[in-house]
């Protein structure tokens, strides 16, 4: 099994920075891509960030230039950085992994979800 552990949301006023943080552990073959959604209440899971062992990463285009998503996928981390938040980035934000796994293949695995509030 692949687990995941989330860790760095929390309140933070409009303007302000929060870095978040996920552990990946577990029967992990290969790493293919890691990366970041978010949700709201009545709204689809969104993309937010994410970046692939090809070395190639994308953003959605809300966050492009304020948020900055890093890892390693030797240590089995990444980290998305949120710069200059805005209340309409409040949301849940989960970390996601699409990996092979050493007993079951292709998997893709979600966090637990860490909640994000920007208060204006």
């Amino acid at each position: 099994q692949v687990h995941l552990v989330e860790s760095g949301g929390g309140l933070v006023q409009a303007g302000g920075s929060l870095r978040l943080s996920c552990a990946a552990s577990g029967s992990i073959f290969r790493i293919n891509t890691m990366g970041w959604y978010r949700q709201v209440p009545g709204k689809q899971r969104e993309l937010v960030a994410d970046f692939s062992t090809s070395g190639s990463t994308s953003y959605a285009d809300s966050v492009k230039g304020r948020f900055i998503i890093s890892g390693d996928n030797v240590q089995k981390t990444v980290y998305l950085e949120m710069n200059s938040l805005k209340p309409e980035d409040t949301a849940v934000y989960y970390c996601n992994v699409k990996c092979i796994s050493l007993t079951t293949g292709y998997v893709e695995v979600w966090g637990q979800g860490t909640l994000v509030t920007v208060s204006s």
